[in-house]
């Protein structure tokens, strides 16, 4: 029998909702994570249809009317390893693939399968100790034993920890992802060092700037807890050279990217997890790479935990800290489409970020305010102004309650801002 070739390539716009419990916080830091576009691949066989999806603000690369014209009238299984076809096209062929060979997706793949299940963490924006801590104990009802933790110098991160162990069995680890704000040797060592009196944290990510590769082999030697960082081919050979860090984030790039990382980083005796954001068809997509990576030994951020629909009929399960690899052909899930069709976005319409205003407290520190969370950011990571995460600092969040008065505050907030804004990091 032919190949099942692509016949129609359907785009759909969806509105993922975040879970209640920390939706505001996710929106401050990610507003747009929750904009998704589902890929839908028909081929000429119509028992093979294959899904995936794009989030717009948070993939390798976005899927395009060229893209789309480029596969239509070709073999699903053709062109499954060009990365620039984009996330969702690339993922749906994939599952197309899969399906028309009665396979799980890891079984098109270059390498064998090392696993059947692969770790997986929960995930979390940064957030007040006590919500941390509700969070926290989520994961370990749901069967996580890892959650990693946006660090930011707004929350005391020593609070956060000690809320967490308070609700967690002492195997549950906190991996700290700090997106390079302790900025330099001498603010980060006093902070992670006290951090490594503490049982729950796992690792530590991005504690400095990222290239700052003399620093981060300075940390790495001084600290008891290993270090992280995302991988960059620029950098990766001083980086290995250096032996400054003791793992990577594998982060960037579809099949033949995360597959080119993974051999890469397996060559050097190197762990890393993969990084990959998106509901439950991205997860899956996750643990197929997972499965045949060797190296792909700590817990894998998808963030699925962040959204309050998985956009599949029968949820994934994640037991001991690890998923399972589906073994069903294709990704192995099926899509719940009422889902995509109640969570469709008419054309031209984007989920805005919450008007807010975010005050930062530091005792010994006058107040600031801020009229968005970029000026905060810039403020941290570029000025330097809450370097070394200072103790007993909290952010108070008053969200637009279409007053008068907020708008006054939030006008006033913006134009007091005179540099320009930067893209801040996840």
């Amino acid at each position: 029998m032919a190949a099942p070739r692509v016949t129609a390539v359907d785009r759909t716009m969806i509105s993922v909702p975040f879970h209640p419990r920390t939706a505001m916080w996710t929106k401050l830091l990610a507003a747009h994570w929750g904009l998704v576009e589902v890929v839908r691949v028909t081929t000429d066989d119509p028992d093979i249809v294959g899904w995936g999806e794009t989030l717009v603000d948070y993939t390798w690369a976005r899927v395009t009317d060229e893209a789309v014209r480029r596969v239509v009238g070709r073999p699903v299984a053709e062109l499954l390893f060009f990365d620039e076809l984009g996330a969702g096209l690339q993922m749906a062929l994939a599952d197309a693939a899969g399906k028309a060979a009665e396979v799980p997706v890891h079984r098109l793949l270059s390498s064998p399968q090392v696993r059947d299940a692969v770790p997986i963490s929960w995930w979390c924006a940064d957030l007040p100790p006590a919500l941390l801590a509700e969070e926290a104990a989520d994961a370990v009802s749901q069967g996580y034993t890892s959650l990693k933790l946006k660090a930011r110098p707004w929350f005391d991160v020593v609070d956060q920890v000690k809320a967490v162990a308070e609700v967690t069995p002492s195997h549950f680890k906190l991996d700290i992802d700090w997106n390079s704000t302790l900025l330099t040797v001498d603010e980060a060592l006093p902070v992670l060092r006290e951090l490594d009196q503490y049982d729950r944290v796992g690792m530590y990510e991005s504690p400095v700037r990222r290239q700052d590769i003399t620093g981060q082999r300075f940390i790495r030697e001084r600290v008891q807890r290993p270090l992280a960082e995302h991988y960059n081919p620029a950098t990766f050979e001083s980086v290995i050279r250096a032996d400054c860090v003791d793992g990577f984030v594998a982060f960037g790039g579809g099949l033949t990217g995360m597959l080119d990382q993974g051999i890469r980083m397996a060559a050097f005796a190197k762990p890393f997890w993969l990084q990959i954001v998106g509901t439950a068809l991205t997860t899956a997509f996750t643990a197929h790479l997972g499965a045949v990576l060797t190296h792909a030994r700590w817990p894998a951020i998808t963030a699925l935990n962040t959204f309050d629909d998985d956009l599949v009929t029968t949820p994934l399960q994640v037991s001991e800290g690890f998923l399972p690899v589906p073994t069903a052909p294709g990704l192995g899930i099926e899509v719940d489409e009422s889902a995509i069709e109640r969570l469709a976005l008419p054309d031209g319409v984007l989920p805005e970020a919450p008007r807010a205003l975010l005050t930062v407290r530091v005792p010994g520190r006058p107040d600031r305010t801020y009229g968005q969370m970029d000026d905060l950011w810039r403020d941290s990571e570029v000025d330097g102004r809450y370097g070394g995460h200072p103790r007993g600092a909290v952010m108070d969040v008053l969200l637009d309650d279409g007053s008068e008065t907020f708008h006054s505050q939030h006008r006033d907030r913006l134009a007091a801002v005179v540099a320009p804004h930067r893209v801040r990091g996840y």
